[in-house]
């Protein structure tokens, strides 16, 4: 049986990006119960990807009930939907069988990953403030992509002066507007910038300056979509609810390596149940972006653990 349920988990304070702001965090839990046993993942539909709600749970309710993970990469395209059930099916396949999902995947045991912590898009006053604030953290992620994004950005780095920096525009500027901020991120340190430019409005990317690497979000779905990107980018961040689920997340993740590509591992804002399977994606990743439990309020039970060492990978009672 495969049941969905609507959860919402309230944020710890607003929070903003280029799109829009959100106070909750709105997800979809998906339970595979068989033989006794149940197991569990998470999406977050997303609309910039025309998911809804209503659409992911008509997606999994119209699954055959004996789906398999391997049956299931064919039943469902990458995105929302077929993550929770292919997290749901490993979830299952590590309880029934009394192992651990790394040890069915065939990986090593994971460790503790250091994570960017995001900051909110907020006028600079307040962007200092909260950079102050998280200073003592090792890697800063930023939220941009509007006019007065410099003043932001010397506002962060006044804050937080020994902090790496990850500039995200959220397909937020013009190829004009990257070509003329790029000597200041790279004079303020900045280490990496996510999606610059839309996708599909790109391909600019090919033929200007990358002065620093540039990672593809928007522009980068499942393992199939990456060879495209190639010219363009230099990492490419992989999110579970873009690939459509763990399996094919490792599979995106060798595919990346393969074609040169850095890898790193984001997430949308969800909880503990959705970074757990993501954690075993981004060991030895250059990059993690699992920071989506951190901007909540409450989470689920036995949630994932975070201290000066990052994120520590899920108990058994969590998931996998």
């Amino acid at each position: 049986m495969i049941t969905v349920s609507p959860d919402t988990f309230p944020l710890a304070q607003v929070f903003t990006i280029s799109r829009g702001s959100k106070t909750e965090a709105r997800v979809l839990t998906v339970r595979v119960t068989r033989d006794g046993v149940t197991g569990w993942g998470e999406c977050v539909p997303y609309p910039r990807y025309g998911d809804t709600l209503d659409s992911v749970t008509a997606q999994i309710a119209a699954l055959p009930e004996g789906i398999t993970r391997e049956g299931l990469q064919t039943a469902l395209p990458a995105g929302a939907a077929r993550n929770a059930v292919d997290c749901a099916l490993w979830d299952h396949a590590a309880k029934a069988s009394g192992r651990r999902v790394w040890q069915l995947a065939g990986l090593a045991e994971p460790k503790p990953l250091v994570v960017a912590y995001t900051l909110s898009l907020d006028t600079p006053e307040n962007m200092r403030a909260a950079a102050a604030k998280n200073a003592h953290r090792p890697i800063l992620k930023i939220k941009l992509g509007t006019p007065d994004d410099m003043r932001r950005l010397e506002a962060v780095r006044a804050g937080a002066p020994k902090s790496v920096l990850i500039v995200d525009a959220n397909e937020g500027w013009t190829p004009e507007v990257y070509t003329d901020l790029a000597p200041h991120l790279i004079r303020l340190g900045v280490a990496l910038v996510e999606q610059p430019l839309p996708q599909g409005a790109d391909d600019m990317l090919a033929e200007i300056a990358r002065p620093l690497p540039v990672a593809a979000d928007e522009s980068a779905h499942d393992a199939a979509s990456l060879a495209a990107l190639r010219g363009k980018y230099d990492v490419v961040n992989l999110k579970l609810d873009k690939t459509g689920g763990l399996t094919e997340a490792l599979r995106a993740r060798d595919e990346a390596r393969r074609l040169g590509f850095g890898v790193m591992v984001g997430c949308m804002v969800g909880s503990s149940l959705a970074m757990a399977p993501a954690v075993l994606v981004a060991q030895g990743a250059a990059f993690s972006d699992l920071d989506g439990p951190l901007l909540l309020s409450q989470d689920r039970p036995h949630p994932l653990h975070y201290d000066d060492a990052g994120v520590h990978p899920s108990t058994a009672q969590l998931w996998g």
